[in-house]
């Protein structure tokens, strides 16, 4: 599984790959602080600045971002490959489909959760510097918020690749269509938002799991039914 894993990686385009989570990177680490200084700025019902645990809070969500790489990554991995008819040649091989789509599955949850892992540690680094200069958060961060922050950096980068992976069986795999996979990740990063705005109260949490047992269950639906769906 680790070579075929491995293969995947050796299909794309890495420098493309690269430059794009690295703009990710640069965004990512930069908006807490923005939020906090510029949109939030005139807002003071928004206390996401009273401590380092509340704007541990507004760190999390931002992080969803990483949902629009999941998305391009389905794009490279699956529907180009059945755009250009390589699909088919791969499962020509002497392997089952179901362990190769898994392969795949593995590859974007992977990138995706290390990529996402990443941002948060230089999101946080940088939100701790900026914050030296500019003084955007009240007091200084505890052991006890750097502890918090580290269990649900890794935590909601579970979160976030297993999120990565909604779009895949409908829009991916079935459809095969590029802009509805992205329109849908942009729709599920923003989904907090909209909720606000109906004004639906909504324990993060809870989201959170439920985007990840959604994912799970795409997965399943792309594994289970491959072999129904066709080659090209």
């Amino acid at each position: 599984m680790l070579k075929l894993i491995e293969l995947e990686w050796r299909k794309l385009e890495q420098k493309k790959v690269i430059g794009e989570v690295m703009i990710y990177w640069v965004i990512l680490m930069f908006l807490p602080v923005f939020f906090l200084e510029v949109v939030f700025t005139d807002m003071p019902t928004v206390r996401f600045g009273e401590s380092y645990a509340a704007a541990i809070e507004l760190m999390l969500p931002i992080q969803m971002g990483f949902l629009l790489f999941g998305a391009s990554l389905i794009n490279h991995v699956f529907i180009e490959e059945y755009k250009k008819k390589t699909m088919a040649l791969s499962f020509g091989y002497p392997l089952s489909r179901r362990r190769l789509v898994m392969a795949k599955v593995l590859f974007i949850a992977l990138a995706v959760f290390f990529g996402t892992l990443v941002s948060f540690v230089l999101a946080g680094i940088t939100t701790y510097g900026l914050d030296q200069v500019l003084d955007v958060i009240d007091g200084k961060p505890t052991a006890a918020d750097l502890i918090t922050y580290a269990v649900r950096m890794i935590i909601h980068s579970i979160v976030v690749a297993l999120a990565s992976l909604i779009p895949l069986f409908w829009f991916g795999i079935w459809k095969r269509a590029v802009i509805p996979t992205v329109i849908c990740a942009i729709t599920l990063m923003q989904f907090p938002n909209f909720l606000g705005l109906l004004r639906i109260t909504l324990n993060p949490d809870l989201l959170y799991a439920a985007l990840s047992l959604l994912g799970v269950a795409s997965v399943y639906l792309s594994v289970k039914l491959v072999n129904k769906l066709g080659d090209l």
